[in-house]
């Protein structure tokens, strides 16, 4: 194979020791390193991804056996506040961000029923709409 004309074009310095600035500090590692990290042009376009992606239910309209059921429930629940009945709801909490939310389930001792602004209140301050109670259930105490 027949040597390059380009094969010795750096031989005069190719030996010389690595050059060190007087006037200018080096370079520390983690910058030199963030030079070459890759480059979001579109930022905030992973959380609106991310957000998208993310699964809500739709609420469900109660038929009138149901609504019955739950009413009655809640006027046994106002005759016997005094005693602190403990209970599980099954609620839908709407999503802040996005059409639809979750069905969530809290326990806890009832504290109040108020008929005026449609809300059960526990004793952890959890305050539930009426209108989006699913199901109320009683929890022995253990």
């Amino acid at each position: 194979m027949a040597a390059n004309a380009n094969d010795h074009r750096y031989d005069d310095i190719i030996h010389l020791p690595h050059h060190v600035s007087t006037t200018r500090p080096p370079m520390a590692a983690a910058d030199r390193a963030a030079q070459f990290s890759p480059f979001a042009a579109l930022t905030g376009f992973g959380a609106v991804i991310t957000e998208t992606e993310r699964l809500t239910d739709e609420k469900p309209e109660l038929d009138e056996y149901e609504k019955t059921a739950i009413n009655d429930r809640l006027l046994r629940l106002q005759e016997q506040l005094r005693d602190r009945p403990l209970i599980a709801i099954t609620f839908f909490r709407p999503d802040e961000k996005k059409a639809g939310g979750a069905y969530v389930t809290v326990s806890g001792a009832v504290k109040k029923l108020d008929s005026y602004a449609r809300l059960v209140i526990l004793a952890t301050g959890e305050k539930i709409p009426i209108d989006d109670i699913l199901e109320i259930s009683d929890v022995s105490p253990e």
